[in-house]
């Protein structure tokens, strides 16, 4: 027993110090939620690793809506490692994004954190050449919807030419080249390069038609060049130096409409081509001295011919890039299962402070917050016209039904006293002071009732009759009496136009909401897809947020439209118990006034 009661004290004294040190391997107590990043490498790629997240992997919910709150750190949380998003869609649950390594590792692979759950966070100050290293002179994602690619170096260069923007390529957008179109990228200090200086280029490329000797990047300098491209699917390198020119050896043929990772490095001795990570040829040339503008889609040369397919992710180094970097850039920036093994994102959250619960509007309503942002200026101004049906349908509804309840109120008290006015009817018409049975609030309670304007009517007709009579009042004659009628019909008219006054807006949002929201649909598919059409790319990623977008004026025009056809509805019933009330009421008064007044001929 003691020796079990040593070991039951030594464990405890091992969890208490335990303890403390699991609290601190996270990294800020004020984000709550924690994934696991395992990236299967012996040493840190020197490109930045790709890391696509979605609803198997990330819980999007977890974090804000533009991923704000989204932080990468070392596995031992003391280092934040820089990252900028190359997509972040909330509507879709995808995110990519490009994460900077951390600086050292062990064994054969390492592990980074993926924290969120921070609602209060605002996105890191750090720009997104930080990402990169230093010896990262150009790098394009090629994901801007429209215009040249910006360029997420420290070196900033802006390219010209006219482009053709893929919504859906490998990693989120891409260009198109037909063979004629380019991308001028003008000369930089920070592209130039001496005899033999380290030198690596890679991006992926997938072609849409073969053509001899097409150009997909090409750099000259006086007689002195630099040309990549294919020639009939053939990846070829060609380097021209002291009008010496050297192009490598044929090998495999790419395939049509599939992307490869297509790569040049070049070192003081010799440069190489790469496919997909593997050596493919190399050519005994160093590279010569460049310094000019550089060529992709085409050469400069008009008479040259241009590449005709896809480009995405280029990248430019000043430092030739090992084999086992190009070999993972390849595999994990790809779409092939090779990808989710080499860059693995654990399946559940590790939990820090409890995440914040996500209150009723953002947990059922904040996809539409959403989906708004793709938009177009049409569905926007087809919204707008529905709010405001909407305000419009809603303040008449609201204005009608106090209205009805007042009235209802007033008819209420003025029925329950009827019956002591129906003894001397005129009672209340008399004297302006004359109140009969109610006191002088009832009184102007009584006055908005629609049965007190019938008796009013009513009244101040047979009071003129026994006025014009001057003491001799015959009493009520059947002609009278069908006067009279006629005169409380006119009121009930009045009465029917004044309950039903403004419910036109009410029928105008029925019928009018679900056509707008129609139109804003109709419009909406309409720009998606004629914007696929000029893309040329079918690809939900593409059309989705289009399509979301569009439906999104639908749902607008039916919300427009669903209350008001139920306030339409419940309106419609109460005026017409309450015009029925007031019929009954002028056939009850007509057969007391014929009563209280009859006249000397039916005596």
């Amino acid at each position: 027993m003691p020796s079990l009661s040593r070991q039951f004290i030594a464990l405890l004294i091992f969890a208490a110090a335990a303890l403390p040190a699991a609290a601190q391997s996270w990294w800020n107590p004020a984000w709550s939620t924690r994934r696991t990043i395992t990236v299967k490498s012996p040493s840190p790629p020197a490109s930045p690793i790709l890391v696509r997240l979605f609803d198997g992997n990330f819980n999007f919910d977890s974090a804000q809506d533009n991923g704000a709150d989204i932080r990468f750190t070392s596995a031992d949380g003391k280092s934040v490692l820089p990252h900028h998003f190359e997509r972040y869609d909330r509507d879709l649950n995808e995110a990519l994004v490009w994460v900077k390594a951390p600086e050292t590792s062990t064994g054969d692979s390492f592990s980074l954190h993926l924290y969120s759950g921070n609602p209060t966070a605002t996105a890191p100050d750090a720009k997104t050449a930080a990402t990169y290293d230093p010896d990262t002179t150009l790098v394009y994602h090629f994901s801007e919807p429209s215009g040249p690619p910006a360029d997420s170096s420290a070196s900033a260069i802006a390219a010209t030419g006219t482009t053709i923007p893929v919504a859906g390529a490998l990693i989120a957008g891409g260009i198109r080249f037909t063979g004629q179109n380019a991308l001028t990228i003008p000369a930089s200090p920070a592209l130039a390069s001496a005899p033999g200086s380290p030198f690596t280029w890679s991006a992926w490329i997938r072609p849409a038609a073969f053509r001899p000797n097409a150009i997909i990047f090409s750099r000259r300098n006086g007689p002195d060049s630099l040309l990549i491209g294919e020639d009939n699917g053939i990846p070829f390198l060609e380097i021209t130096s002291a009008s010496n020119t050297r192009r490598t050896s044929p090998g495999a043929a790419l395939a049509k409409d599939t992307w490869r990772h297509l790569a040049v490095t070049s070192n003081a001795s010799s440069a190489t081509l790469w496919l997909d990570g593997e050596r493919y040829a190399s050519i005994d040339s160093p590279l010569p001295a460049l310094d000019g503008p550089s060529s992709l889609g085409r050469d400069a040369d008009p008479a040259s011919t241009g590449f005709n397919g896809e480009i995405d992710e280029l990248q430019i180094a000043r430092t030739t890039r090992s084999p086992e970097s190009l070999r993972f850039a390849a595999l994990s920036q790809g779409t092939s299962p090779n990808a989710a093994t080499l860059v693995s994102v654990s399946n559940s959250d590790e939990s820090g402070t409890p995440p914040p619960k996500p209150g009723f509007f953002k947990e059922h309503f904040g996809i539409f917050a959403d989906i708004s942002k793709s938009l177009t200026v049409d569905g926007w101004a087809v919204i707008i016209l529905c709010s405001i049906l909407a305000v419009i349908g809603a303040f008449v509804a609201l204005t009608k039904i106090l209205y009805l309840n007042r009235i209802d109120k007033a008819s209420r008290l003025f029925t329950s006293h009827w019956d002591s006015l129906a003894s001397d009817i005129t009672a209340l018409e008399r004297s302006p002071d004359s109140s009969g049975p109610f006191s002088s609030r009832e009184l102007s309670l009584v006055r908005q009732s629609p049965l007190f304007h019938i008796y009013h009517l009513g009244a101040h007709e047979i009071t003129q009759r026994i006025n014009a009579a001057h003491g001799r009042f015959p009493g009520l004659s059947a002609r009278s009496i069908e006067v009279i009628k006629a005169r409380l019909d006119g009121g009930l008219v009045d009465e029917e136009e004044r309950l039903n006054s403004r419910l036109v807006f009410l029928t105008l949002s029925i019928a009018g909401g679900p056509y707008l929201g129609l139109l804003g649909t109709v419009i909406g598919v309409m720009i998606t897809f004629a914007v696929i059409a000029k893309s040329g790319e079918v690809e939900v990623n593409s059309i989705a947020p289009g399509i979301a977008g569009a439906l999104l004026a639908t749902v607008a025009g039916l919300a427009v439209a669903i209350p008001a056809l139920f306030s339409y509805s419940y309106l419609n019933a109460r005026i017409t118990s309450a015009l029925n009330g007031i019929r009954r009421f002028i056939d009850e008064f007509i057969t007391r006034i014929a009563e209280a007044y009859p006249s000397a001929d039916d005596s």
